[in-house]
C-alpha cells in the first residue's frame, strides 16, 4: 500500500430499512440507471475485503455476507452494530443501499481522510452541510466502543439496547472529520428522489459510463476496458467500411479477446489489430477513388476481306475511301 492507498478494509451496507416514503417498496432493488440501488453501492465498495449487507437475502451483482438486526427492523444503530459483528478490518465503510452516486473514489476519500486525519470517522456532507452518518469510513475499534456504550447505557430487558436510537447518538461519542460531496451523499428516499437519479443518469454526460456498468452488470462481466478504444474503433469501421460495420466489428474484437487471455489487453489487441484493417480499408477505397481517369481506348480499325472473287486475297479497309465510281 502506497501514501495515497486506502488503507484494507470491511464495508457494511444497511439495506433493510421500512422505505415508508416510498409505499413500503424494497428500496434497494428499485433500478436507477438499470440497476438496482444496492449493486450500485456494491459496486463502490467491491474493494472491501469483506462485504456485510444487513437485510433479509436477496440476488446481488456480487457475493457478499448477510445478517439482520435482531430484532429485524430495528433501525440503523442496531444494524450496524449487527454488521459490524462480522468485520475484521481495521478499517470500516458504513453506507445505505440508496445511494445512486456513489462510487469507489468515493470511498477511497473517505478511508485517506480517515487515516490523514487521526479521527474516529470520516463522514460525507451533504448539500446542505448535514453529517451522512451512513455514507462514512470509521475506525472499528472506535465504532465497537461507541456502539458498546450505547448498549449499555440503553439496555433494558429485550433488547440490546440499540433498537430504535438515532445515528446522531452514535456519531455524537466519535471524534468526526468531514468531506463535503453533494453529489455522492444524495440519497434516494421519495419517488421524486428516484426520478432526479435517473434524469441525472441519463445526462449526455453519464450516459454512457452508466450503460456500460448496467450492461456488465447484467452479463456478468468483470472487466474493465479502455472504453475510447472501442468507440475510436466503431467509428474507424463505420467511416472507412460501412456503418453497419461498426457493432460487428467490436463484436468481433469481444469474442476474439473471450477466446484469447480474456483481459483488457487482449481486447486491446483485438481492437488495435481491427483498427488497421479498418484504417487499410479506407486507404484503398480513397486510392481508388484519387486514381486518374483511365485512357479511352483507342479505336482499332477493323478490316475485311474482300470477296471480289474466288481466291481473291486483296485486303480492304472497312470504310473504304471514296474513289472512281462510288
Amino acid at each position: 500500500m502506497t501514501a495515497t492507498d486506502p488503507p484494507p478494509y470491511d464495508a457494511i451496507v444497511l439495506a433493510g430499512g421500512a422505505a415508508r416514503r416510498l409505499g413500503g417498496t424494497d428500496k434497494p432493488s428499485v433500478r436507477v440507471g438499470g440497476r438496482p440501488l444496492l449493486d450500485r453501492v456494491l459496486a463502490a465498495c467491491v474493494g472491501a475485503r469483506r462485504t456485510v449487507v444487513v437485510a433479509a437475502p436477496r440476488p446481488t451483482s456480487r457475493p457478499v455476507r448477510w445478517t439482520r438486526e435482531n430484532p429485524p427492523g430495528g433501525g440503523p444503530v442496531a444494524a450496524l452494530d449487527a454488521g459490524l459483528r462480522h468485520t475484521t478490518a481495521d478499517y470500516a465503510v458504513v453506507l445505505s443501499a440508496d445511494l445512486p452516486f456513489l462510487e469507489e473514489a468515493t470511498v477511497g476519500r473517505l478511508l485517506s481522510a480517515l487515516c490523514a486525519s487521526g479521527a474516529d470517522a470520516a463522514l460525507l456532507t451533504d448539500a446542505d452541510g448535514r453529517d451522512q452518518p451512513l455514507v462514512a469510513a470509521y475506525r472499528t475499534a472506535a465504532l465497537r466502543h461507541a456502539l458498546s456504550a450505547l448498549a449499555e447505557g440503553n439496555g433494558t430487558g429485550g433488547d440490546n439496547g440499540l433498537t430504535g436510537l438515532p445515528l446522531r447518538r452514535l456519531t455524537a461519542a466519535l471524534n468526526l472529520t468531514r468531506v463535503p460531496d453533494p453529489l455522492a451523499s444524495f440519497d434516494c428516499d421519495t419517488w421524486d428522489d428516484i426520478a432526479d437519479a435517473r434524469a441525472r443518469i441519463r445526462e449526455h454526460g453519464h450516459v454512457l459510463d452508466e450503460w456500460i456498468s448496467a450492461v456488465k452488470d447484467e452479463l456478468g462481466i468483470d472487466l474493465d476496458v479502455d472504453t475510447r478504444v472501442l468507440l475510436d474503433l466503431a467509428r474507424d469501421a463505420a467511416h472507412g467500411v460501412a456503418r453497419p460495420a461498426a457493432p460487428l466489428t467490436t463484436f468481433l474484437v469481444g469474442y476474439a479477446a473471450a477466446q484469447g487471455k480474456g483481459g483488457p489487453e487482449a481486447v486491446a489487441e483485438a481492437a488495435q489489430k481491427a483498427a488497421a484493417l479498418a484504417l487499410h480499408w479506407a486507404e484503398e477505397a480513397n486510392t481508388a477513388t484519387d486514381e486518374p481517369t483511365a485512357r479511352p481506348t483507342e479505336k482499332i480499325a477493323t478490316e475485311k476481306i474482300a470477296t471480289d472473287g474466288p481466291g481473291s486475297d486483296k485486303v480492304v479497309p472497312d470504310n473504304p475511301a471514296p474513289g472512281p465510281g462510288r
